[in-house]
């Protein structure tokens, strides 16, 4: 008898640790530095759990060996983690050119559409009078910051359908990284994009490439990122 109390004390006991580390936290970081970066995108695609580093770049995410997890910010390369344990992460993720944003945009954003994808978090975000809780909670106020970062997605994803290279490339004669950096210097809004139509958009383009020939040749190209 005392061996079965036993043993059922011990199951108990895995059970409550297995509960305990159901969650995955770390921190993010720009590779090469000691930066911290907000805002980051998580997503376990084996539970389908989502989350978002907070300002100081800490996360947490419901997760479990075994699993892969997404890490995904605008202007950063995509980080793939595969869960071999729950002990903290640290995250490092390399700057992304717009050229390999093109690529990215073209192969894998051509459709996007988190109210179908993410419904509990549309539903999870909404606030009742009634319910203290809708307006209080963690889990609240995450998907709430979620559905921010959905909205903010889907900005610029259409700036990036009407602002893309091949677009920007038969109006100006630039190539390669002239291009990249002349579409960095003069990206448009998401206000603009949305306000103006094709025609505008080719106006604004040719504007902005007189402005362009009138900088000084160094003030044409990017600041260069550094290191220590």
């Amino acid at each position: 008898m005392k061996l079965k109390i036993f043993a059922i004390a011990l199951l108990s006991l895995a059970i409550g640790s297995v509960h305990a580390q159901d969650f995955l936290k770390g921190s993010v970081h720009e590779n090469g530095s000691d930066t911290k970066l907000t805002n980051v995108f998580i997503h376990d695609i084996n539970n389908n759990q989502l989350s978002l580093a907070d300002k100081n770049g800490n996360f947490q995410i419901k997760s479990a060996s075994g699993h892969i997890v997404i890490f995904t910010s605008p202007g950063y390369v995509s980080d793939t983690l595969y869960v071999v344990d729950m002990t903290p992460k640290k995250i490092k993720m390399s700057v992304l050119t717009i050229a390999l944003r093109e690529v990215n945009i073209n192969s894998t954003k051509s459709t996007f559409n988190p109210r179908e994808e993410y419904p509990e978090i549309y539903e999870k975000s909404k606030v009742y009078v009634l319910s203290p809780s809708s307006w209080f909670s963690k889990d609240s106020k995450d998907a709430r910051r979620l559905k921010r970062y959905f909205a903010s997605e889907e900005e610029d994803r259409k700036v990036d359908a009407a602002f893309n290279m091949a677009y920007v490339g038969s109006l100006v004669p630039l190539k390669g990284q002239e291009l990249e950096n002349f579409m960095t210097l003069y990206r448009p809004t998401y206000d603009f994009v949305k306000s103006n139509d094709r025609v505008s958009m080719a106006v604004y383009v040719n504007d902005c490439y007189k402005k362009y020939l009138a900088l000084p040749p160094d003030q044409r190209k990017l600041q260069q990122l550094t290191t220590q």
